[in-house]
């Protein structure tokens, strides 16, 4: 707002993460114009809507036009005649849903921009849209005629847990840090999912409120989810689905296998797309080549829809306050803990004071073999730091205090000296144990060199 050259900033992100209503706050609402995509509509709609946005501010009564470039053509008409010496904001909204099929509206803003937009000294231009992939192909990394052409790009991620804390708060929800945790393994970090918790219910009487009753908020946000983020959202499900089938997530060979998509280009671009949505992450091994990364699901909410919305929505409306001790839910949560943790590794960083260390994350697992007789082990977090540490992390999700016993103890120093002798590591390693409470001090407690609990998670890092 203070650049004396035009601004073409773009806001992106996933679906329900806040990015409309952060510009909105920001600018009171006021803007000198500002157009919305309509979801699934063609051309002509999105003009007529286009006009009737200018006919409102110019107190006109244009015509809707043909095709893109009339429409900016009038609209350059009509930021001429603002004040020169004031900012003018234009905001647009949901972009990806202008460029349909046969609209030619990117190349025509291409235009826009090139010819006149970026002259305009006092022009704030804001692109927005929760279909990350496009965003980031078609403005940010644009290779025509918006190349490099964007002066801020804005990636508007989820809230961490400390800042979920905060937001309750407000809401006048005062939550123990473990039932906030546990609320963040459902909805994650989105903004608008928090927003519809009621401070008057518990944590299982909103979670059966907002999605397993009848007319509940977000029990169908699956379909509405993946259908307006991707165009052909048969094959994105697929690959979530396969994912969710194994937390530790699959290999690029893997998924093929689980999908029978094909192995080409497409599968790819697939994989990306959710990568930048946030919607699946992308892990190396340690010790392996790049050609067996993993891809885990990452996005809470779709996790839950397919593990238990999807199987119970319709058949008990307190599904989720009636399978308070259900084992598979207590084998959920402790899967899903460590993607907390994954989700907070600043925060771990912090607790264990190598802030300004540079790390790399990746997982790590070896099968068993028969011949040998060696048995399979696997690292759920692997932190590999620059001042020759490496940090073995264990992730365990607890009521209370959690007690090593003497056959964890014998079953953690083999998976310690398995990941020695397969990966012939020469740095220090360490056991990290991440857990709610802490562990119960005994005779095994110290085969860990350091310990990060659930509060350690909600600080600001």
């Amino acid at each position: 707002m203070e650049s004396d050259n035009a601004q073409l900033i773009i806001v992106y992100g996933r679906r329900r993460v806040g990015k409309t209503f952060l510009i909105n706050e920001f600018f009171s609402n006021k803007f000198a114009f500002k157009l919305t995509g309509t979801y699934g509509q063609d051309k002509t709609v999105q003009l007529q809507n286009f006009i009737t946005e200018l006919n409102r501010k110019t107190h006109k009564k244009y015509k809707t036009p043909s095709d893109w470039y009339q429409a900016f053509e009038l609209m350059r008409d009509y930021l001429e005649s603002l004040e020169d010496d004031k900012k003018q904001v234009v905001f647009f909204d949901e972009m990806p849903w202008l460029d349909n099929q046969k609209s030619e509206f990117l190349p025509a803003f291409e235009w826009f921009w090139n010819d006149w937009l970026s002259t305009r000294h006092n022009l704030v231009f804001i692109v927005c849209g929760s279909a990350t992939s496009w965003m980031d192909e078609k403005i940010a990394n644009n290779k025509g005629g918006l190349f490099n052409r964007h002066t801020c790009r804005l990636f508007l991620k989820p809230f961490k847990l400390f800042e979920v804390e905060k937001f309750l708060k407000k809401k006048r929800i005062n939550w123990s840090q473990y039932d906030i945790t546990r609320c963040y393994m459902i909805m994650g970090g989105i903004p608008y999912y928090l927003s519809l918790l009621d401070n008057r219910l518990s944590l299982a009487q909103n979670v059966d409120n907002l999605f397993f009753s009848n007319d509940g908020e977000l029990w169908d946000e699956f379909d509405h989810l993946y259908k307006t983020l991707f165009s052909n959202s048969d094959v994105y499900i697929r690959v979530v689905e396969a994912l969710n089938k194994k937390k530790s997530g699959l290999s690029r060979n893997e998924i093929i296998r689980e999908t029978g998509l094909p192995t080409n280009g497409h599968l790819s671009k697939v994989l990306n797309n959710l990568i930048l949505s946030g919607f699946v992450r992308a892990y190396e091994q340690y010790n392996k080549k790049k050609k067996d990364t993993v891809y885990q699901l990452a996005d809470y909410y779709t996790a839950f829809y397919l593990r238990f919305i999807k199987t119970h929505h319709g058949k008990d409306e307190h599904f989720w306050s009636n399978s308070g001790e259900n084992a598979s839910i207590k084998a959920w949560e402790g899967l899903t803990f460590e993607q907390v943790c994954k989700d907070h590794v600043s925060q771990i960083k912090r607790k264990l004071g190598i802030s300004g260390v540079l790390t790399e994350v990746s997982t790590w697992s070896v099968k068993s073999d028969d011949k040998t007789g060696k048995t399979g082990a696997q690292i759920d977090m692997l932190i590999d730091r620059k001042d020759l540490v490496v940090d073995l992390c264990e992730i365990k999700f607890s009521i209370k205090e959690y007690e090593i016993t003497k056959d964890y103890d014998l079953k953690l120093r083999n998976k310690l000296g398995s990941f020695l002798e397969v990966t012939n590591c020469r740095k220090t390693v360490q056991l990290i144990m991440i857990t709610t409470y802490g562990v119960k001090r005994n005779m095994y407690s110290s085969v860990f060199t350091n310990q990060v609990i659930l509060e350690d998670l909600f600080i600001e890092a």
